[in-house]
Parts: structure tokens; sequence; C-alpha cells
């Protein structure tokens, strides 16, 4: 069933977009510091006002793509903040790219080491949610370079019989799940929630920052007529021009330098005339803390 405000939100975000060039969001919206710096009383806790009965598909979470891609140069990197640094920032849907080799998880950007593993990943995660019981993280994993079907089993061993982690497909409400880590399952990894991503193939492809700024308006609109439902509707702000011929300078950290205050300008407009939005989980490179309270804040409107 459509959104009865999808039309709406269709509308004004064509109207925003003519509005190209005055829109560029002020403050903290994109982020290459690798120093976490919260504002006194930020409030790291976030979830804990949303109400129990909430299911976890009802709710806008920020998150970024890659997550751990903290190395490689600047055609490989897409985060500055560490795993703990994100999380504590607000992050709640975590990327991990997991490469199998000698029964471990080694967690990579393609063919880049990215210096952790899923067992580290995992500490960390499990960590912040002792710390913070409130708060649900959702991980997706995605199996990378070779032995890809190993990539599963070798996930299972190292969560066998973990009660804080959740592998069903049944779609939990926040309250089932505070203080776990909720697997999401796409393709050959099938633990946890199923993925509904509203990218189409080649999306990621940056050639000129507008169309990309276009595409991701489509696809939130089509985030806004499945969020609710039984899976887990994803949508990325993120892209690259490494690759491609014209766009081959827009490595992914210059097309958040310039998606990402342009992100936070058209969700402040959105979440200022049209309340109640559920968008799923936005995935961003190189987010910072106005951006992701943005996010945050459509849970509260």
């Amino acid at each position: 069933m459509k959104n009865p405000r999808a039309e709406l939100v269709l509308g004004l975000s064509l109207f925003i977009l003519v509005l190209q060039g005055k829109t560029n969001g002020q403050g903290l919206t994109f982020n290459d510091g690798e120093k976490l710096q919260l504002p006194e009383n930020y409030k790291i806790d976030w979830m804990k006002s949303l109400n129990d009965d909430k299911l976890l598909s009802e709710i806008t979470l920020p998150g970024t793509h890659d997550t751990m891609a903290l190395y490689g140069g600047p055609a490989a990197e897409c985060q500055a903040w560490s795993l703990e640094d994100q999380l504590k920032a607000g992050i709640r849907y975590l990327d991990l790219r997991a490469f199998a080799f000698e029964d471990k998880l080694y967690l990579m950007h393609g063919i880049v080491y990215e210096y952790s593993t899923f067992t580290k990943a995992m500490d960390t995660i499990k960590s912040f949610l002792s710390a913070y019981p409130s708060e649900t993280v959702l991980v997706r994993v995605k199996p990378d370079l070779f032995d890809k079907s190993k990539v599963e089993g070798l996930v299972q061993q190292a969560t066998a019989n973990d009660p804080n982690i959740w592998v069903l497909s049944t779609m939990p409400t926040l309250g089932e799940v505070r203080g776990m880590v909720v697997f999401i399952q796409k393709d050959s990894f099938t633990l946890g929630l199923p993925l509904n991503e509203t990218d189409t193939k080649g999306d990621y492809e940056v050639v000129h920052i507008r169309t990309k700024e276009e595409e991701i308006v489509r696809n939130l609109n089509k985030a806004l007529n499945d969020c609710g439902t039984a899976s887990i509707v994803l949508t990325y702000s993120s892209g690259t021009g490494i690759g491609t011929f014209e766009g081959m300078f827009l490595t992914p950290k210059r097309v958040a330098e310039k998606i990402d205050p342009w992100l936070y300008s058209y969700l402040q407009l959105l979440y200022n005339n049209v309340p109640n939005l559920c968008f799923g989980v936005i995935a961003m490179d190189f987010p910072g803390l106005d951006l992701i309270q943005t996010v945050i804040d459509f849970n509260n409107s």
C-alpha cells in the first residue's frame, strides 16, 4: 500500500531540486576528522525514548556504508571515525565486508584490509550495547572476495548460543531487541532480517553530483512506501566516481563533501514540512553529527 504522504513528499522533493544551490547545509553535516567531539548533553542512547512496541522496520536509522573503510587511500576510504565512535555518534546500521581466510573473518573494502576482524568488531559492538542497553545495532555482513560461501558458517561459529544476537527472519519490535545485535540477510548471507535495497544497479557510480541527488530522492521516495514492512529498507547516499571516466576524480570523500550537506538540507525541509515520515536505514559516507541527528529526528516527529 502506498504511503498517503508519498505524493506530497515527491512534489516537495522536486521543489527542493529546483532550489539546487540554495540548499547547502550548514554545521557538522560532513566529517572527515578522526576524533569524535560530542557536544555536551549529546544523547548517545537516542533509542531510549522510542516505544518498545515499535517495529524495527518502522524506525528511521542512520547507518554507514562500508563501515570499516578507514584505510586504503582516497579511492577506498569511506569513513573517518572508528567503529566505537560511529556508534557513539548515533549510527545504528553497520555494513561489514568480510573475507574468509583460514577460518578467520577479516574486514575488507575490496582488496584493502581494514585492520580489523569480525570478532573484534563484534566485541566493540557488544561492549557498546553493554554500556547502552536501550540501543540495538543492525549489522549486515557482506561476504567479500573469495570463498564467500564460508562467511556465514564462520559467523555462526563466532556467535553460536549468544542470546544477544537476533538471527531470525521475523521482524521484531524494538523492545524485543534492545541491547542486541540484529543481523541483516542478503544474497549468500541468510542470517537475520531480510533486506530491501532501494538502489538500482549502478546507483553507486557518480559522474554528476546532481544526478546522484536525484537518485537519492527517488530512492527515499521508494523507502517511504516500504518502511514498516517485513523487511529492513535501505537507501545509500554514498557513491564514487572511481572506475568511471567522467567521474574519475570523485572519490567517496569528494562525493560525500557535496552530498552530505545537500542531504542534510533536503531532510530538514522534509522534516519541517511533512510530519511522521519513515525512511528505514539511510547509509552514508563521512556523515557529520548534524546529519546523523537529522536522520534520528524523524523518529520524534
